[in-house]
């Protein structure tokens, strides 16, 4: 199946108050309430595509928003793609180099060998401080929100504080490098004591499909979730200062334990079926794609589809995640 046409309702917002940031590096905020707690950062355009993110935290800006406890920080990340945005041709300013998302290594941010790099060095000083971290994402093609954890307990118990979406991926990472979500502490496995993760706590939503409206909806929802999990304001402070973001608890919650990707040898892997994601599939060996010739069967039972997508197949992409699904 090739992908299908889609069209951006979502306009891109404009960023040009909010631009300059308040800490010396562009884009990035940070507010100190001078009290104790944690430090909670919010990210968002780590793609320069994903635009759910940039209204979430202009609204956050504009509400006036300041931390009652602990520090804020809000970060718009990849300010160079966001600047080629063309809604008409949007996979093309997810990046200027590479994948800012893949380079949250120490040893690729040295290299500063990409503009992608010398962003992630700027930032990298608010990811190694912050406490907790919420990254904000969306998706090529149309699908439900999903909420990834990474392997650690931690993150996953912060998943059903938070009540929504209604479907937690827990993934292992990326075969190509580093996410932000996992930098230095946010990786490192639960516990208190040196080389484990503590109080850090690390999630990265996707949204919904990049232009789609309501994934600004989506947005806003989690960003309140995150901060009055965190204890940076109480529920009541956050009703009052950005009205309407906060929408229903998911009627349920499903873990989505990723088994493995599917890997496109090329640029023409199809699908049998339009597939959106979540797609539950009955029966082990079941045929849902062609991999250049090869049938690509799933590899159990009630077999989860994750995030399936050919728009930007070709050799080495993952075009699809196995899971298993059980009730959070």
């Amino acid at each position: 199946m090739m992908p299908m046409a889609l069209t951006f309702d979502l306009p891109a917002p404009d960023l040009g108050p909010w631009r300059a940031g308040n800490t010396g590096t562009e884009g990035v905020w940070h507010f100190d309430s001078g009290q104790p707690g944690r430090h909670v950062m919010i990210s968002a355009l780590v793609h320069g595509n994903e635009l759910c993110g940039a209204w979430a935290l202009k609204g956050l800006l504009a509400s006036g928003l300041r931390p009652r406890r602990g520090q804020l920080t809000l970060a718009f990340c990849n300010l160079e793609a966001f600047d080629r945005f063309d809604a008409a041709h949007h996979d093309a300013s997810r990046f200027t180099d590479e994948d800012l998302n893949r380079q949250w290594l120490d040893e690729r941010i040295n290299a500063g060998d990409t503009r992608e790099r010398r962003r992630a060095a700027a930032l990298r000083p608010f990811v190694a401080r912050a406490d907790w971290l919420l990254d904000i994402h969306s998706m090529h093609e149309p699908s439900a929100p999903l909420l990834l954890t990474g392997m650690q307990p931690r993150n996953l118990d912060l998943a059903r504080t938070m009540r929504a979406p209604e479907h937690i991926v827990i993934d292992a990472g990326h075969k190509d490098g580093v996410r932000m979500r996992d930098y230095g502490r946010f990786g490192l496995p639960d516990g208190d004591g040196p080389g484990q993760g503590g109080d850090t706590r690390s999630l990265l939503i996707e949204c919904g499909f990049h232009g789609d409206p309501a994934s600004r909806t989506v947005a806003q929802d989690q960003c309140v979730r995150f901060l009055a999990a965190a204890g940076v304001l109480d529920a009541a402070e956050l009703a009052h200062l950005l009205p309407g973001w906060q929408q229903a608890d998911a009627p349920r919650q499903w873990a989505l334990e990723v088994t493995g990707p599917v890997v496109a040898r090329s640029s023409h892997f199809r699908f049998t079926e339009a597939f959106t994601g979540l797609e539950v599939i009955a029966q082990a060996g079941t045929v849902i794609g062609d991999n250049d010739g090869e049938p690509v069967t799933t590899p159990y039972d009630d077999c989860v589809l994750v995030m399936p997508s050919t728009r930007q197949a070709r050799a080495g992409v993952t075009v699809v995640r196995w899971a298993r699904r059980r009730p959070l």
